[in-house]
């Protein structure tokens, strides 16, 4: 078995030496003056070697074509998969072309010749090959213009330039052979040329109003990866690094108590994502359906709100202010006298929400529904190694517990010493307090508390 392997491994080698021999005669020359002969001499083996892999100059032809158009089309899709916009699509899908090319250099030259215009079966496979490549783009360009994030622009004329753009600056390096930081620098000029032919939000002549900026924030893994992408589409680069873990209260006793009587529920709050996700799986876990008409259910947050209506969680009230006053001022419009109401929470939740509608003569019944941790080293040692390797220019924190545990990962003995020379975001005036608590200047906090606000702030503190 052991030497099958091996024979089989020694052929799999030698094959790709005649690839790679054919692909450097076909790209210098023309398709006619390459003789198999050739293609012997250059990888020392017997003309009736050659044969034994491929049965034709035409198949040793399409092979190198049809093996490399594959495996871009391969690892575009795996390169682009996780992208959170189309703006980080469209900068993987440049920038993974531009070096797979410089790459394959070979293989660009080839593509680049008449070998698609023939009608045999070996031409009308790269043509499918090559038009999947064509729709990864244009289902880029599509989502942008969903998005409103790319100008309503003509799609194939869009694909066809942005195609002929980056292949033009790829026929231009290979004729230059720039070195390793210049091919860096290449490639993020070409992306941002591209960019500015299709973005639509243009503003002063600011494309990228973050770019050259690196931010590190700090949330769970989920809401990290999200706001991430928030920022990435403004230019920034981002350090996703977790400072939360969400888990389960420590018991669910009291809110299945509380639940099991849901007919008293005048009013229920979300004052979290978390919270929404969390009571809906516990809900769906006791099989219990909420009778969500007999209530008015109140979500704090655009996100909050988005994420009840994703749980079939109908939602009557947001209130203006995404805070705990926010919430008290728009319920203190209801004769709150004796009303219940049900706050399914984290189990550090403050209590200013509590403490308000208690004032407002409301029945309060407030109950963890998520417990708060830090993650384990392990789960965010990739976050670790990249942030020890990193110059930051900004740190966001997303409530006093984000910096707390940050400290806490770190083993930050002195905040202030820390933090001397990097800028501060906050996500509102509690979390401002925690942090200049522990004599740390906070340089940004937007008027509405959300991180769509803060990007805002942020985009403006680095732009007047």
């Amino acid at each position: 078995m052991l030497v099958t392997e091996k024979r089989e491994t020694k052929k799999q080698i030698k094959r790709e030496r005649i690839l790679e021999a054919a692909a450097d005669l076909f790209s210098q020359k023309s398709y006619h003056e390459v003789m198999m002969e050739d293609v012997a001499k250059m990888t020392s083996v017997a003309k009736g070697t050659v044969y034994n892999y491929f049965s034709s100059k035409e198949d040793l032809y399409f092979s190198i074509m049809s093996l490399r158009m594959e495996n871009l089309i391969k690892s575009l899709k795996k390169q682009i998969e996780n992208e959170q916009n189309s703006i980080d699509s469209l900068r993987s899908f440049t920038v993974h072309l531009y070096m797979f090319m410089m790459k394959y250099q070979n293989f660009f030259l080839m593509y680049r010749k008449d070998s698609l215009n023939s009608e045999n079966d070996y031409c009308i496979e790269l043509r499918e090959l090559d038009n999947q490549l064509k729709t990864i783009l244009s289902g880029i360009i599509d989502s942008g213009i969903s998005e409103n994030v790319f100008r309503n622009i003509d799609r194939d004329f869009a694909v066809t330039s942005i195609m002929g753009t980056i292949y033009g600056t790829i026929q231009r390096n290979i004729e230059t052979q720039p070195d390793e930081d210049e091919k860096k620098t290449e490639r993020e000029r070409l992306f941002e040329f591209i960019l500015h032919a299709l973005y639509s939000g243009f503003k002063n002549n600011v494309v990228l109003p973050l770019k050259n900026k690196t931010i590190v924030i700090t949330r769970t893994v989920e809401q990290s990866t999200e706001s991430a992408s928030a920022l990435t589409k403004y230019g920034a680069n981002v350090i996703v690094f977790p400072t939360l873990e969400i888990v389960p209260p420590f018991n669910w006793d009291e809110f299945d108590s509380i639940m099991k009587s849901q007919n008293d529920i005048d009013f229920i709050i979300f004052t979290s994502a978390h919270a929404v996700q969390m009571f809906d799986k516990r809900c769906e876990d006791l099989k219990i359906n909420v009778d969500f008409g007999k209530m008015k259910v109140v979500a704090v947050g655009n996100k909050t709100s988005s994420i009840c209506k994703k749980h079939n969680i109908p939602v009557d009230i947001i209130p203006k202010k995404f805070s705990a006053e926010g919430v008290i001022k728009e319920l203190s419009k209801f004769d709150m006298h004796t009303k219940v109401v049900f706050i399914p929470r984290s189990a550090i939740g403050r209590e200013e929400l509590p403490r308000g509608l208690k004032d407002l003569g409301a029945l309060i019944k407030s109950v963890p529904v998520y417990n708060v941790s830090l993650p384990t080293k392990e789960h965010i040692k990739n976050n670790l190694e990249i942030l020890n390797n990193s110059n930051p220019d900004l740190y966001i924190f997303t409530s006093p517990s984000t910096f707390e545990n940050f400290l806490q990962i770190l083993n930050v003995i002195n905040p202030a010493e820390y933090f001397k020379g990097f800028a501060i975001a906050a996500i509102g005036p509690t979390t401002k307090t925690a942090i200049e608590n522990r004599r740390v200047k906070v340089n940004i906090m937007p008027d509405e508390y959300t991180i769509e606000g803060l990007i805002k702030k942020i985009i403006s503190y680095y732009n007047t």
